[in-house]
């Protein structure tokens, strides 16, 4: 099943002697700040895109379910492009993630790394080359979502098809296309719509009410990583919950370093 909102619905290196010399100044700042207080685990958050500012906003977010248990350390990929909307922009992104996620699990506190973008992408690969859990916020998203087997649809800002498409096919080999309601776009250029919080959340609000009414949504996942702010502004607005990847990511994270 297929609808544009205009809808889709029923149916988501830098070189490495930099990318070394940049997380070591992360760890070494980090480390120099540290108190009594500090936690002495680490969870390095990858932005698969360039965008500094989205990837400082995810890191907030994970920091309110790190709090006491981790230190959260943001990196961004900065040979992507600064919005993954393609399927090969999501396979050109996978290298800069592994590199990054490889040269971070050298620190032995870091005890877990989290992939920041909706379709997870190097997210397998990086899971083959490090020896500490690597989670990815679309993965993990779509299991707190169909949680007591809600009902759950995505909104997005991401028109491309065969993207939408990998959205259906993830739900179904997590064992939830019978939950899965499908995908509302938002109108318009994504690049341009995530410029602007207010433009972004009057989109994502119709998207979502949506999804709600004509789909029959219990739950609706935010599909993307820059889309996690607008979710906890317009969540007030809603009655059903809007899932939230980042943080649903960073506290299967936490649950995973508290069960060592």
């Amino acid at each position: 099943m297929h609808k544009l909102p205009f809808l889709i619905s029923g149916r988501k290196l830098a070189t490495y002697g930099l990318l070394s010399v940049c997380l070591c100044a992360a760890f070494a700042s980090t480390a120099g700040a540290a108190n009594d207080t500090t936690p002495d685990r680490a969870i390095v958050l990858i932005n698969p895109n360039s965008n500094a500012e989205a990837t400082r906003s995810m890191a907030e977010l994970a920091r309110l379910e790190t709090e006491g248990v981790a230190t959260v350390i943001e990196r961004s990929n900065t040979d992507a492009p600064a919005l993954l909307t393609t399927p090969q922009d999501m396979i050109g992104a996978a290298p800069g993630v592994v590199a990054i996620g490889v040269e971070a699990a050298g620190d032995e506190r870091v005890a877990a790394i989290i992939v920041s973008a909706f379709s997870d992408p190097g997210l397998e690969e990086l899971r083959e080359e490090v020896d500490i859990p690597v989670f990815g916020i679309g993965e993990e998203v779509f299991h707190e979502a169909a949680r007591g087997d809600r009902e759950f649809g995505i909104v997005t800002v991401t028109p491309d098809e065969a993207l939408i498409e990998s959205f259906r096919q993830k739900a179904a080999s997590l064992g939830y296309e019978h939950l899965y309601r499908g995908v509302r776009v938002t109108p318009g250029d994504p690049t341009q719509l995530v410029q602007s919080p207010e433009a972004l959340d009057a989109a994502l609000a119709e998207a979502v009410q949506t999804s709600i009414e004509e789909d029959g949504a219990q739950a609706v996942i935010m599909g993307g990583g820059p889309l996690s702010a607008s979710a906890l502004r317009l969540q007030p607005r809603f009655e059903v919950p809007l899932v939230v990847a980042v943080n649903a990511a960073a506290r299967a994270a936490v649950a995973a370093i508290q069960d060592k």
